[in-house]
């Protein structure tokens, strides 16, 4: 056995809480935490920490951007003042924009390219200037269930806001990123930013169900992949210098549906007419309920005409819990514990933009099967997920080698499957407990078989960490994980 293996006892890992269902993973968070000997107090003060960071190396460069219709927010990406934002920030302004920089200096500045096709993207240039601080571009891929940053000036009254989330959702034929860090209006334009400091996206769209227009934790950004053509381009002088019609998010018209947790099966249809999504385009029906701190609920989407996608936001406004796969067949499924008491909002959404099709939803709540984990054990789903260890990935300080870490909620008694299975290197898989010792590990299902598998019954309820490593020094590539 790697001795290596065995140092993980002591060590503890900081990562993101999220859930896992009693009848199956409902969602993972995956996360790029630190190693190091930690009590709680200290986890949390190493999350401080990054934030504080990522804030610090960021925000010097993050300026707010004032028209005669509007305001906006933007990123210094130039020692000389070149500034990255919307389209749809200055494509009303004419002659000078004026930009406020985080120190108060308020500069004149002249928008100097555009996105052609529809992207929502423009560079303005600040007069007269050097040295300015800028804002690095990111350079590897952005991943679902990472860290996002994001800094703005929303509501054009609170310049220099800083809020924190997770990427939840990639659209790579859009090049579009989901997540649920905090996005208001005025952030428009602004840096989404990765644990490094590094801009991912372009802050560009909200989804509201309210009159006020304010976020419920489900915000859009074009992704970096996009961003950097568009400057080449800048850069080349072939971009445009005339502002096409860029749509503009459209709001929720239809209010939620009261939504009863007893399990009654109600089918709908998504289609024209009903609300969509911004950015992508894509139709849902939003439903409300009354739920209660410390409450499982078990919802179910299923549909043969759609790839269903379910989005479950708190009353605080953050998202909780979004599926697309759970299900099995393709359906969604979401299990979580709800964390207040309060009115949830349940956004059954498809997975693709432009879907139309009929759909099956059922909620339930307080029943026998959810509160014993060994029900209906051939009901469990399983999910999977792939990922890339090599540059860019955290390391083990004890070894060099790379990792990636998930988390999820687990139920003692619960019996569970877990598999990291990878053609490019030798795996070790390890599962941490909710104390942070190591609870099982694995580096060779057999002795031709460099995949790692843990089958085992959880010993206590809470927080669990799996970690996704190589059983040697400098190994890596692509991987796939299943939990089921």
């Amino acid at each position: 056995m790697n001795t290596k293996l065995l140092t993980l006892a002591a060590s503890s890992i900081i990562a993101a809480r999220t859930t896992l269902g009693v009848f199956g993973i409902s969602s993972l968070a995956v996360t790029t935490p630190l190693w190091l000997n930690a009590t709680p107090a200290s986890a949390q003060a190493t999350d401080e920490q990054t934030n504080v960071r990522v804030y610090q190396k960021a925000s010097p460069a993050v300026v707010s951007i004032a028209v005669p219709n509007g305001s906006g927010s933007g990123s210094i990406i130039s020692p000389d003042g070149l500034v990255l934002t919307n389209a749809h920030v200055v494509q009303g302004a004419s002659g000078t924009v004026t930009v406020t920089l985080a120190d108060g200096r308020r500069l004149p500045a002249d928008v100097v390219a555009f996105g052609d096709r529809g992207l929502d993207l423009a560079v303005l240039k600040i007069r007269s200037q050097n040295n300015l601080p800028t804002v690095p571009l990111a350079r590897s891929a952005v991943q679902v269930g990472q860290r996002a940053y994001a800094i703005g000036n929303p509501f054009g009254r609170f310049q220099g806001t800083f809020t924190v989330g997770i990427v939840s959702r990639i659209d790579r034929e859009r090049g579009l990123i989901q997540t649920d860090a905090a996005i208001n209006p005025g952030n428009s334009g602004g840096p989404l930013l990765n644990s490094q400091g590094e801009l991912i996206g372009v802050n560009t769209a909200i989804f509201t169900n309210s009159q006020a227009g304010g976020n419920i934790g489900i915000g859009f950004a074009i992704a970096i992949d996009r961003i950097q053509p568009f400057l080449t381009s800048v850069r080349q002088g072939t971009a445009s210098r005339v502002a096409q019609t860029v749509p503009r998010t459209r709001r929720s018209t239809n209010p939620p549906q009261t939504l009863a947790l007893n399990g009654e099966l109600i089918t709908a249809k998504l289609g024209p007419g009903d609300n969509v999504l911004p950015v992508d385009n894509s139709f849902f029906k939003a439903y409300r309920f009354e739920g209660r701190a410390g409450q499982q609920v078990r919802i179910d989407m299923v549909s043969r005409e759609i790839d269903p996608f379910l989005i479950l936001v708190a009353p605080n406004g953050r998202t909780l819990a979004q599926d697309y796969n759970s299900g099995g067949n393709g359906n969604a499924r979401i299990v979580t514990s709800l964390p207040i008491s309060g009115t949830y909002l349940l956004i059954a959404n498809s997975y693709q933009a432009g879907e139309v099709g009929s759909f099956g939803l059922r909620a339930m709540t307080s029943g026998a099967a959810l509160r014993n984990p060994n029900a209906s054990r051939q009901t469990r789903s399983a999910i999977q997920l792939q990922g890339t260890l090599g540059p860019g990935a955290p390391i083990l300080p004890s070894d060099g080698s790379w990792y990636r870490s998930y988390t999820f909620d687990g139920v003692a008694g619960q019996p569970i499957r877990i598999i990291l299975e990878s053609s490019e290197f030798d795996t070790y898989l390890a599962l941490l407990g909710p104390d942070g010792r190591k609870v099982a590990e694995n580096n060779n299902v057999g002795r031709n078989n460099p995949n790692s598998a843990l089958n085992l019954t959880l010993p206590t309820s809470g927080t669990y960490r799996v970690i996704v490593n190589a059983s040697e020094p400098g190994a890596g590539g692509r991987y796939r994980l299943i939990i089921r």
